[in-house]
């Protein structure tokens, strides 16, 4: 409703004006007021001509370089219009309503230069150009997108704005133009100091990288080429007078569960929980390299399981949570990582990430070490924001029994993160 009432206000003040001087042209006459009445024509004719002008049956377009990234990347955008009236214009602007996720800065391992200030790395991202159009049928321009942040990121609209050459008349209009931007978690090398196996009966853990233990036979079989000469059973070879070897047990992948706290907590460091994810990623592709039988859980408002024994849809789907998991939800982290143990298998090995420590998750971890081969914690937060309350929990899960790995700037910003699981 308001907007036609404004266009014929608009209308009425540019006729109004056309009519004040031509008015004075007649009644004046002489050169100078002629000269002012036809030099506005021109501009009264434009003036009428953009108000009646529907830029909004332009086509509007946005192409990425790319629609899956890694946080860090550069993305390119390009935005084309097609109109099909080549109506002159003096100028457009053209501004890219971007979401609001995309107002942090992502510089890979340089971000936890700042993970005791997050805040540094807030941004409010804008993009307005200004073009000169003319008769051209076709305008293109473009933008980039740099340092971009983890999640999916949704572009919604484009906003046009132009106006004739006095300013009498403005038009804008928004195109709903919608895009998605994806972009994955940024993997990080880790490095651990055991590899976690262990043999069938799960009695004993073992850092060997060979996929046989040559220690425990079950067994002989006859001699195949390849086989060792230190496997040959001299006795059952003289006995059977055929050669024969020593057949061994398989090892078997120790049960692992990586857990993510995704909780919300009132003063969660937002920079902290980025790390944690992308420790969480990169741990479970580790533990994939070492053939480890692994699951993963996500705590957060809701509980979210992953088994990576499956096909690569199921990796996909890790994949797609890790990057648009927040932090959310208002119970402890605590409390829900008791109830989520329940469903975990006795002896299994259990590492924790997560960004804080309080009295509730110390007696669920020291309730879980009792049943589990191990428990990993990962505490990811920035030195100078630990507590003395948090030391002294660090403190009592070591002495319990629990391996805890503090992980802040220092070891964030190296190249590969070395952690203890022992």
């Amino acid at each position: 409703m308001n907007r036609p009432i404004r266009l014929i206000g608009k209308l009425f003040f540019i006729i109004a004006v056309f009519l004040s001087l031509f008015s004075f042209a007649m009644f004046q006459g002489g050169f100078v007021s002629w000269f002012l009445f036809f030099g506005y024509l021109p501009i009264f004719l434009l003036s009428v001509g953009l108000l009646l002008y529907p830029i909004n049956k332009w086509q509007v377009t946005r192409t990425l370089s790319r629609y899956i990234a890694h946080s860090g990347d550069t993305i390119t955008v390009r935005i084309r219009i097609k109109r099909s009236i080549p109506y002159p214009l003096y100028y457009c602007v053209f501004e890219e309503i971007l979401p609001e996720s995309l107002n942090k800065l992502d510089n890979r391992t340089e971000k936890y230069h700042y993970l005791d200030h997050p805040e540094k790395l807030k941004a409010n991202r804008t993009m307005k150009q200004v073009v000169f159009p003319g008769f051209k049928r076709t305008l293109e321009l473009a933008y980039q997108i740099e340092r971009v942040p983890r999640g999916e990121h949704h572009f919604q609209a484009i906003r046009i704005k132009t106006g004739d050459i006095v300013g009498f008349v403005k038009k804008e209009h928004i195109f709903q133009v919608a895009d998605q931007l994806v972009a994955y978690p940024n993997q990080r090398l880790i490095k651990m100091t055991e590899r976690i196996s262990s043999f069938e009966q799960g009695s004993v853990s073992s850092n060997r990288l060979n996929l046989k233990n040559t220690n425990v036979a079950t067994g002989i079989r006859e001699y195949l080429p390849g086989d060792k000469f230190s496997w040959i059973d001299w006795k059952q070879t003289a006995k059977k007078n055929t050669m024969m070897t020593k057949e061994f047990e398989q090892e078997k992948s120790t049960d692992t569960v990586v857990v993510l706290d995704s909780c919300y907590y009132k003063g969660i460091n937002l920079l902290a929980y980025e790390a944690a994810v992308e420790i969480s990623l990169s741990m479970m592709e580790e533990l994939k390299k070492q053939q480890s039988k692994t699951g993963f859980i996500s705590i957060g408002k809701r509980t979210a399981y992953f088994s990576m024994q499956r096909d690569q849809g199921e990796k996909d789907l890790l994949m797609q949570h890790l990057t648009k998991v927040q932090p959310d939800g208002f119970a402890s982290f605590g409390v829900k990582l008791k109830e989520a143990s329940l469903g975990m298998a006795s002896g299994s090995i259990v590492m924790i990430v997560t960004t804080h420590l309080d009295d509730m998750l110390e007696s669920t971890i020291k309730q879980i070490s009792q049943r589990s081969k191990r428990v990993v914690v990962h505490f990811v937060q920035a030195a100078q924001s630990i507590t003395e309350h948090e030391h002294h929990i660090v403190k009592q899960l070591r002495l319990s029994g629990a391996v805890v790995n503090v992980l802040s700037e220092q070891q964030l910003i190296q190249h590969t993160i070395e952690v203890s699981i022992v």
